[in-house]
């Protein structure tokens, strides 16, 4: 039986995890991804002194076993006993458990460095499979029948010219601005803002030991988290209007708006290299998307459900998405069944993430006294009450198991264990 053909545009997160998850399935796999090779920290699969954090719910994990990458990630996981949440000044809202957490969700909540997820992923494929300084765009979506048409992928940017792929199948990765999905469904209106910017960076860890904690303030938040190398992922929020950029740089903003707040936030923003510092408007789906799919192209990540960062569950659900979808789309399998399936799978799942997530997102925009009094107020009570109340945003999404079997170390050879690819 002729090998089937993949080409995955997009070689960030979810792109990296369907790669992996396809060629395991016995798929010819190839990335096209934007970006060019450059030095240790921006390259796709390098790795990475400066960037950003990533959370790694036991959702993402699980997925992530599937492929025998679960332990390789959970090994760059920084493990914490416990998340607190504060206000400005210090005071304790609520406190999350980690051990509260693995009960009810069958694992722990993990913190990992983006970069070094994205290269132990590109380590695992075959070689030649990712190229970087690749630019893609989707020619033809062609036709999932029995016999149709195969989709084309027109490189505009390659080192040796402008070249056009065909493919079985396309799995669009490209992200928030994705032109797939412009392409697909020109229609369907683009991610809106969703009312706040957010700054994100990574920094040597402060003298004073601190807990990890998110701290809410009038109009924005900040997050602190231990990585599993000693240094600090710190992330911060504020409502401001989309588009804008500090005069005198990102980190001198920051020191603006939340230099007074408590330890360890003003010994972060000494320590932090202001180069380093990233700043995006958030954005989120505007609408559920008409599928995940069309001819042999399928969706996934940010490209189709774009969310707030308020559940940490973006690059989860893309992980998810990239799991499902090789699942389904076994090297025999009907592709148009396949396809109708993922989508069946994921639209309503992800969608249901992104209502969530733009719901906490929502709150941490209010910026009136009484409106951040009644805030505070209500999160302390809620945690007096009922101290899993914080865990009940992720019931449903936490728990998440994927439809494939999944090993972890020392289980090889068990029923658990995940099957090998289909091809070897």
């Amino acid at each position: 039986m002729r090998q089937r053909t993949a080409v995955v545009i997009g070689g960030g997160i979810g792109g990296l995890t369907a790669a992996v998850a396809l060629d395991r399935r016995g798929w010819s796999v190839t990335v096209l991804e934007r970006a060019a090779a450059s030095p240790p920290g921006s390259a796709p699969g390098a790795p990475a002194r400066n960037g950003a954090g990533i959370g790694l719910a036991p959702n993402a994990q699980r997925a992530l076993d599937t492929l025998g990458a679960g332990d390789a990630v959970r090994a760059l996981g920084a493990r914490y006993d416990v998340g607190e949440f504060r206000l400005p000044g210090g005071r304790l809202l609520a406190r999350m458990e980690q051990a509260a957490a693995a009960r009810r969700f069958g694992g722990p909540l993990l913190v990992a460095h983006r970069a070094e997820l994205l290269a132990l992923l590109a380590a695992r494929l075959p070689e030649g499979a990712l190229r970087t300084g690749a630019a893609a765009v989707l020619a033809d979506p062609g036709e999932a029948r029995p016999h149709g048409r195969p989709a084309r992928v027109r490189i505009e940017e390659a080192a040796d010219g402008a070249q056009e792929l065909t493919a079985d199948l396309v799995v669009a990765a490209d992200g928030i601005r994705s032109a797939t999905r412009r392409a697909l469904f020109p229609g369907h209106p683009e991610p809106r803002y969703a009312g706040f910017t957010a700054w994100r960076f990574v920094a040597p860890a402060p003298d004073r030991p601190f807990a990890a904690h998110e701290t809410w303030g009038p109009g924005g938040l900040w997050g602190t988290q231990p990585l599993h190398d000693g240094r600090v992922y710190a992330y911060a929020t504020a409502a401001v209007p989309p588009g804008g950029r500090a005069a005198d740089g990102e980190r001198a903003e920051l020191l603006r708006r939340f230099g007074s707040w408590h330890h360890p936030v003003p010994a972060l923003l000494a320590a932090v290299d202001p180069a380093v510092v990233l700043r995006n408007d958030v954005h989120t789906a505007a609408a559920a998307p008409p599928a995940f799919h069309r001819g042999r192209v399928a969706l996934l990540g940010d490209a189709v459900h774009p969310m707030t960062p308020n559940l940490g569950q973006g690059g989860c659900q893309a992980i998810e998405d990239a799991v499902v979808l090789a699942h389904l789309a076994a090297p025999d399998a009907d592709l148009t069944a396949a396809l109708t399936a993922y989508t069946r799978q994921r639209l309503p799942h992800t969608m249901e993430v992104v209502r969530r997530a733009r719901r906490i997102g929502r709150l941490t925009t209010w910026r009136s006294r009484p409106a951040c009094a009644l805030r505070a107020g209500l999160m302390a009570a809620g945690a007096r009450l009922a101290p899993d109340r914080a865990l009940r945003s992720m019931d449903g999404i936490a728990d998440w198991r994927p439809p494939a079997g999944t090993y972890a170390s020392g289980t090889r050879g068990t029923t658990s264990a995940a099957q090998p690819k289909e091809h070897e």
